[in-house]
């Protein structure tokens, strides 16, 4: 117990690490500001800061660059505070900043009568016209209003009141919404839809990056009927913030013609400049170009991915063992009414932890722990923190049962020779079943760890920079999505590929068979 108190100690120092606290007030306030950093080109992803980005707060050597990004340095250098940019996910924006995380949300987000339900906005800070995009080929190519779409399968971003907009277009086949631009132009260039509504300027990034999309804009009078509240982008604070005024004052001094300079501007950073001929790129190609672009970010993306995966099932499995052991110990009723109590009343709450853990997405657990923390008792917790709490408390709810059916698996005389021998439940299970139930579970182990690589990608939803999010900013960025999800793929699968071989090399040298080795001499049979 003593090496088990120092081990639980050395972990919570570890994990200390990163809650965020701190005790010493900047002279300057900060502004807190959250976008997606995959939107170009109102926000996108860069490698460095050559070309003006800010280093993303909450994903170190990754940079933010963008319209948004512009707009909010502005805001922060007029209102003489400095400025801190968070990755955050579209979905996670106003749980972020009605919890506080963040103090704005500059994503080039509309004020719809849902949102100013939740938040406030402050005045425009750029309007967009908006349009339909199609394939070159499509026979939608030349449509001259809205209501040459007839039968065509249209949708929109989940979330954003272009979805809503398809619904004035007749005759259309409205699809399902997608919850993102890239998503959408996948699913043109696959033919699965014949197209997406979208603002002018994301459909500018979008055909210069696949150059079999086409884009359509109306006249005024042949158009969308929009509420001009809608077509205009403002920046989201909470409810009552002191920011709106203030902000108010610095936005009424940005012109229009200043907005269409720093957009024009924009789109050729977005672009990629002289650096691509898109029309001359193979597909493998596009790859290479891609990878060596963004190899920092996916090899960030790994490091993080790992790092969770593997603390998270050890913290798990130690969650689990624990649960596990508790669970199985006996108290008697007569000669212990008060421990028998006592158990009863932990084992249901172990028992709880146990259906709800498992009985709920780590999606929905993801949101809840990290802004509900923050929302409703003032925790707040970093993104990593709270990356491996959830993923460990998730695993630890599996892993008790795999641990359970591991103990169960031990033949009852040796707990009986046990008891027979005068040892306690504790030094039972320590001595003589979990050793014996440790090599049977190690298969489950291992495919738990294998399974929580991969799941760490709904951690997106709380903004930690795993291999799945970054890769999401890479896609939003270049615009360039069935090449990018292929290279995250093969990432991947490589990782847990090579997990697998090794997790089996471990199994067979802890059982203690025979295995097969080759080697240039012929094949030898090793005993361990």
């Amino acid at each position: 117990m003593e090496k088990v108190r120092k081990i639980l100690l050395s972990l919570a120092l570890v994990f200390l690490t990163f809650i965020n606290t701190s005790f010493a007030s900047n002279e300057k306030p900060t502004l807190k500001v959250g976008m997606e950093v995959n939107y170009a080109p109102f926000n996108f992803s860069e490698v460095d800061d050559k070309n003006g980005g800010l280093e993303v707060a909450n994903s170190p050597g990754e940079f933010a660059n963008g319209y948004d990004v512009t707009i909010a340095k502005k805001l922060a250098d007029e209102l003489g505070m400095d400025i801190e940019i968070y990755k955050i996910d579209w979905d996670g924006l106003i749980p972020a900043l009605t919890s506080g995380k963040i103090d704005a949300i500059v994503a080039g987000m509309s004020p719809t009568d849902e949102r100013l339900k939740q938040i406030d906005f402050t005045d425009s800070y750029y309007n967009a016209s908006i349009g339909v995009v199609t394939r070159k080929d499509s026979p939608y190519t030349n449509a001259t209003n809205i209501h040459d779409y007839k039968d065509a399968k249209i949708t929109g971003q989940l979330g954003t009141f272009h979805y809503d907009l398809i619904d004035q277009m007749d005759g259309v086949k409205k699809q399902q919404a997608l919850d993102s631009f890239p998503t959408m132009i996948a699913a043109t260039k696959a033919g699965n839809i014949d197209g997406y509504v979208s603002d002018k300027s994301g459909a500018m990034i979008a055909i210069y990056a696949n150059t079999d999309l086409s884009y359509r804009d109306f006249n005024p009078e042949e158009g969308f009927d929009i509420d001009p509240m809608l077509t205009s982008i403002a920046v989201g604070i909470k409810k009552g913030s002191p920011l709106k005024n203030d902000i108010n004052n610095v936005l009424k001094n940005i012109s229009q013609d200043e907005q269409d300079d720093i957009m024009d501007h924009m789109i050729k950073i977005a672009s990629f400049g002289e650096d691509q001929s898109k029309e001359n790129l193979t597909f493998s190609q596009e790859m290479q170009s891609i990878w060596n672009r963004y190899s920092s970010l996916f090899l960030k993306g790994i490091v993080n991915t790992l790092f969770i995966a593997i603390v998270s099932t050890l913290l798990g499995f130690l969650i689990g063992l624990l649960v596990a052991v508790i669970r199985k110990t006996e108290v008697n009723k007569e000669k212990n009414p008060v421990g028998y109590a006592i158990y009863k009343i932990v084992n249901f709450i172990l028992g709880a932890y146990v259906e709800i853990f498992r009985g709920t997405p780590m999606m929905v657990q993801s949101v809840i722990i990290f802004y509900g923390l923050k929302q409703y008792f003032g925790v707040d917790l970093s993104t990593m923190f709270a990356a491996i709490l959830i993923v460990s408390v998730n695993t630890g709810a599996y892993l008790s049962e795999v641990v359970r059916g591991g103990i169960n698996s031990i033949n009852k005389g040796q707990f009986e020779a046990c008891k027979a021998l005068g040892m306690t439940h504790w030094q039972t299970m320590k001595n003589v079943v979990v050793p014996q139930a440790v090599k049977t579970i190690i298969p489950s182990l291992g495919n738990e760890f294998v399974i929580n690589i991969k799941d760490t990608s709904v951690l997106n939803v709380i903004s930690v920079t795993e291999l799945f999010f970054m890769s999401k900013s890479v896609a939003g960025s270049t615009y360039q999505y069935f090449p990018t999800y292929l290279i995250t793929a093969l990432i991947y699968f490589i990782l847990t590929f090579a997990i697998t071989r090794i997790l089996l090399v471990v199994e067979k040298r802890m059982s203690g068979k025979e295995y097969i080795l080759e080697s240039s001499t012929g094949v030898k049979n090793v005993n361990n």
